[in-house]
């Protein structure tokens, strides 16, 4: 029943990336071969220019290793995990970087860095993750959020993760994404706060809360992405079927979602933390080289679109 496939960088996002200049991105505490040979891949791509921030002993040790000279790198020296966070979050701050990479720490460790008020990262908005996913030999795109940091979103959080995303989705070009929110139903239900938390989003959002993007709900998952399932249930609107967005309820049905497209689909899940001054490259420890390089990806257009960069590089 697994997807045993070769998982596939999506080239329509690579080629977009390409198109800037690479992205000054500190790497926090890459000291294992996973986290320093993805850095090393999208240095190579031309997407980013790594900043390794963590034992400098052991991160020359393993460069070493696997083949890379580090030649023009810069490497900060940092004795722990903890250290290397709060580090690359300065070297941030401080402007020397742009981007921020999770290499081999906690997610927690990392995102207490990043909210740490005295590091100058926060904004106005709350902090969310998406998954970009994308599936070999197609050229769709499904987003799925919150499927890692919020555990059990309130209405207003689920306002800001739908900011967050809709973001990502105008900063690749698609001008007004829509938003599927996810329930068990498609009727508003006490016994489902889901659908509730849905139609009050909806409210939200023809109020003008969540601008340039269509946002319907609650919609089962069957519907936001089965034109069919919709028809048959009598289900109309923008959004059934055509989903760009998939809003979970929380974080337990985002995870299993996106696993199970990972696993029994062969996707490919590009990951990354929005609401920060900074974009957050954030992957699972078991993703593959091409969703770190995909993430990288993703950072480096939110990051020059955010900044109205226009591109310096033809594509090919």
């Amino acid at each position: 029943m697994l997807n045993t496939n070769p998982k596939q960088c999506p080239a329509h996002l690579l080629e977009q990336a390409r198109q800037y200049a690479a992205v000054r991105t500190v790497v926090i505490n890459p000291v294992n071969r996973v986290s320093l040979a993805s850095a090393r891949l999208a240095q190579d791509e031309g997407l980013i220019m790594p900043i390794l921030v963590g034992d400098e002993a052991r991160m020359r040790a393993e460069a070493t290793a696997m083949g890379w000279d580090l030649a023009g790198v810069r490497l900060v020296h940092a004795t722990d995990e903890t250290a290397a966070a709060q580090a690359g979050v300065a070297l941030v701050s401080q402007g020397e970087a742009d981007a921020i990479m999770k290499g081999h720490v906690h997610t927690d460790i990392l995102l207490r860095a990043v909210l740490n008020r005295a590091a100058g990262l926060r904004t106005d908005s709350r902090l969310s993750h998406v998954f970009y996913m994308t599936v070999p030999g197609s050229c769709r795109a499904l987003c799925i959020t919150d499927a890692v940091i919020n555990v059990q979103p309130n209405v207003l959080d689920k306002l800001h993760i739908a900011r967050n995303a809709i973001e990502l989705l105008h900063a690749l070009g698609c001008e007004e994404p829509r938003v599927a929110l996810l329930s068990g139903t498609e009727e508003v239900s006490k016994s489902m706060p889901s659908s509730q938390d849905a139609a009050e989003l909806v409210k939200l959002a023809a109020m003008g809360a969540l601008p340039g993007a269509v946002v319907e709900g609650p919609l089962a998952f069957d519907n936001a992405v089965s034109r069919e399932a919709a028809e048959i249930k009598g289900i109309s609107g923008q959004v059934p079927g055509n989903a760009d967005v998939l809003l979970v309820p929380n974080l337990e049905s985002g995870n299993f979602l996106f696993k199970q497209m990972v696993y029994f689909m062969g996707a490919t899940a590009a990951g990354l933390v929005l609401g920060a001054r900074v974009p957050v490259i954030l992957t699972s420890r078991a993703d593959p080289p091409e969703a770190r390089l995909a993430s990288c990806a993703l950072a480096s257009i939110v990051h020059h679109n955010r900044h109205g960069v226009a591109p310096v590089r033809a594509t090919a």
